[in-house]
C-alpha cells in the first residue's frame, strides 16, 4: 500500500531535491557513559522517540533550507511507519514514493548520547523495506528535479537504477558504497560527501587534513568531493578550488544528525548555483548551530 500526500504548491523560487535512501524511528538515551560489560547504565533523562534515518534528515534539512523536497524510501505498513509519513506530511515534504510495505515493521536506530555530545549508534534495518530497482527507476522517472541525493549503502540494484534514471543537473552520493559496487561507483557522481571516517574506510587509510582526503576522493572520479570533519569544519575539493571550512567554538548537545543537516543545506545551496565553497561554509553553518539546539530533527 503506497500512502500519498496531495503534491505540495511548486514555486518556481524554490529549487526541487529528491532524496532516495532511509527512513526510520530514531529511540535516544542520554546517558552518563557508555556502559561495560557486564555492568548497566542508566540513561539522564527520559528515551525520546522521533523520525530519523539519514535521508529522511537529510529532507528534512533541505525543507527547512527552504527548497521542496521529495523522499524516495520505504518504511513498515505499522504505527511507526505511518508516525514517519505524519511527520514528512507537517514538515510540507512530498511522500508520493514513500511506500508502507505490508507486513513488514518499520526501521529503528538506537542511539546513546553521551555528555560530550558524541553519539553512538546501533541501525536494525529491515531487509523488507530496503528501496528496490524498480522503485526508485519509477520514482525518478516521474520527478523533474534539479538535485538528486542518493545513499551509495543501499543494495546495488537501488544505487545503479539512480544512475540509470536520474535525470537531475547534479547527483550527489553520501556513505560508503555497499561492497559489491565498491569505490568505482564515485565516477558517476558529480559531488561526493563523506566524514572523515567513511573516507578512511574507502581510501584504506585516514587522512589528518581532511582536504587531502577530499582531493584523493576525487581522483576516484566524482566531478566534486566534501569530506565533514565535525568540530574542524568541512573540506572540499573541485577542479578550481580546494579548501577547509572551519567552524567556530559551540556548546555541543548532540552530534546526531549533524551531518545530515549539513548535506540538506548543502544540496539546496547547489540547487541554488551557490559556488562549492559557499555551499559547504552554508552547510557549516547550518550543522553547528543544529548540535547546539537539541540535535533531533
Amino acid at each position: 500500500m503506497n500512502h500519498q500526500s496531495p503534491d505540495p504548491v511548486r514555486s518556481p523560487q524554490l529549487p526541487d531535491v529528491a532524496f532516495v535512501g532511509r527512513a526510520n524511528i530514531d529511540i535516544t538515551v542520554r546517558i552518563p557513559q557508555r556502559p561495560v560489560a557486564g555492568r548497566t547504565t542508566f540513561a539522564s533523562s527520559p528515551a525520546t522517540t522521533t523520525p530519523g534515518g539519514k535521508s529522511l534528515n537529510q529532507a528534512l534539512a533541505a525543507r527547512r533550507a527552504g527548497a521542496r523536497t521529495s523522499l524516495i524510501s520505504n518504511v513498515g505498513d505499522n504505527e511507526w511507519g505511518a508516525f514517519l509519513s505524519r511527520a514528512l506530511t507537517d514538515a510540507a515534504i512530498d511522500v508520493s514514493f514513500f511506500q508502507h510495505v505490508p507486513s513488514a515493521p518499520t526501521g529503528i536506530a538506537v542511539i546513546e548520547v553521551t555528555p560530550d555530545g558524541e553519539n553512538y549508534i546501533v541501525l536494525a534495518i529491515p531487509p523488507e523495506t530496503e528501496l528496490t530497482g524498480e522503485h526508485v527507476r519509477s520514482a525518478l522517472q516521474q520527478l523533474q528535479v534539479p538535485i538528486v541525493v542518493t545513499q551509495l549503502d543501499l543494495q546495488p540494484e537501488a544505487v545503479n537504477a539512480v544512475f540509470r534514471h536520474h535525470r537531475a543537473e547534479t547527483l550527489i552520493g553520501n556513505l560508503v558504497p555497499h561492497p559489491t559496487l565498491g569505490p568505482t561507483a564515485l565516477a558517476a557522481l558529480d559531488v561526493f560527501v563523506s566524514n572523515e571516517a567513511e573516507a578512511a574506510a574507502i581510501l584504506g587509510r585516514q587522512h589528518t587534513d581532511p582536504a587531502l582526503a577530499a582531493q584523493e576522493l576525487r581522483k576516484l572520479g566524482p566531478r566534486a568531493v566534501v569530506v565533514t570533519a565535525g568540530a574542524r569544519g568541512a573540506a572540499y575539493s573541485d577542479v578550481d578550488h580546494t579548501g577547509l571550512v572551519p567552524t567556530h567554538h559551540v556548546d555541543v548537545i548532540n552530534t546526531s544528525g549533524a551531518g545530515d543537516t549539513f548535506l540538506g543545506t548543502l544540496a539546496v545551496r547547489l540547487a541554488h548555483k551557490v559556488p562549492l565553497p559557499d555551499a559547504v561554509a552554508e552547510g557549516v553553518a547550518a550543522a553547528t548551530t543544529f548540535v547546539t539546539i537539541t540535535g533531533q530533527q
